[in-house]
């Protein structure tokens, strides 16, 4: 049962790249997760909470460190999302936009945090070498990738709708990232994301107008 969880275990094989039960499952719960989000229901956070779990299992297995350590922090905000949604939704709360200065704060926040975990990540298989036999792949890209999502995903459980644009930037990113790390069935579902997160994008404005309109 175990084996079930190691990257090289096939499922099944998409021409010469083989797509192991780890990977097949964590994506589809993955789009499922965001197409819930885009959608605006609350069951993106439970459905969420299975991708995560999964996807940090494969990260550690390719390098992609700072990836991996992201998952615990989506673990948490999902819990988090998952009791705000429920909340707010009881109480019909709109969706936010950012201010100027929240959006500067954040882009400050952004570079500051990826240059520093970049600089960790690239030197960790020195700090914990029983732990992290291998150097992390693409640390600063990597390290990016993690804090970026950390701001969205904070966004998307506080309902503000800039949370997309954010998420709009990782995924491409993470498109390239993960076919360069072979994993192609990961890539591939970025890729989806992305074309989720451009809907989410619109969806929420949408939303976002309507309830202005209603509250004029």
């Amino acid at each position: 049962m175990l084996n079930l969880f190691d990257i090289n275990n096939t499922f099944f094989s998409v021409g010469s790249y083989p797509v192991s039960w780890i990977e097949f499952v964590g994506t589809i719960a993955g789009i499922v997760a965001v197409w819930m989000a885009a959608k605006n229901n609350i069951l993106t956070w439970p459905i969420g909470l299975i991708n995560i779990t999964l996807f940090f299992l494969i990260f550690f297995q390719v390098q992609l460190y700072s990836d991996m350590f992201l998952q615990i922090y989506f673990f948490s905000i999902s819990v988090y999302g998952w009791l705000f949604w429920k909340k707010e939704f009881a109480q019909d709360q709109p969706i936010h936009l950012l201010s100027a200065k929240s959006a500067l704060i954040l882009g400050i926040v952004t570079l500051v945090s990826t240059l520093v975990l970049g600089f960790l990540v690239s030197n960790i298989h020195h700090y914990f070498p029983e732990l992290f036999t291998k150097p992390a792949a693409f640390p600063y890209v990597d390290s990016f990738v993690a804090v970026a999502s950390i701001i969205a995903n904070t966004l998307m459980a506080k309902r503000i709708l800039e949370n997309w644009i954010i998420w709009i930037v990782v995924n491409i990113i993470c498109v390239f990232l993960y076919f360069q790390k072979h994993i192609l069935f990961v890539s591939f579902e970025y890729l989806i994301f992305l074309g989720l997160a451009v809907y989410g994008f619109w969806h929420w404005k949408q939303i976002h107008f309507k309830e202005l309109s209603v509250q004029k």
